[in-house]
């Protein structure tokens, strides 16, 4: 391996170690749920399901958006498309 990569890795591995140097402020998942598979997905500061749990009850989540919540705890979630600039 070159001293190159070698420089990238470990410039990688600081960087992970600092996750508020990353934003999500997009993301598309495919989830799957006990009975169907889902399209989950965060944009603009708000995430959204295509579960029937999701649209009827209106509650603005469900199981697979807290899911998805849990997996990216540490992570930064935008709050809005203009809150990153």
């Amino acid at each position: 391996m070159n001293s190159s990569m070698i420089g990238k890795i470990e410039k990688a591995r600081r960087y992970a170690e600092e996750p508020d140097r990353a934003q999500i402020r997009q993301l598309n998942v495919k989830f799957e749920g006990e009975h169907d598979t889902y399209h989950v997905s965060f944009d603009d500061g708000e995430w959204s399901c295509d579960c029937h749990s999701f649209s009827a009850l209106q509650l603005g989540t469900c199981s697979h958006i807290m899911a998805m919540e849990r997996l990216l705890s540490g992570l930064t979630l935008a709050e809005t498309a203009n809150a990153a600039g």
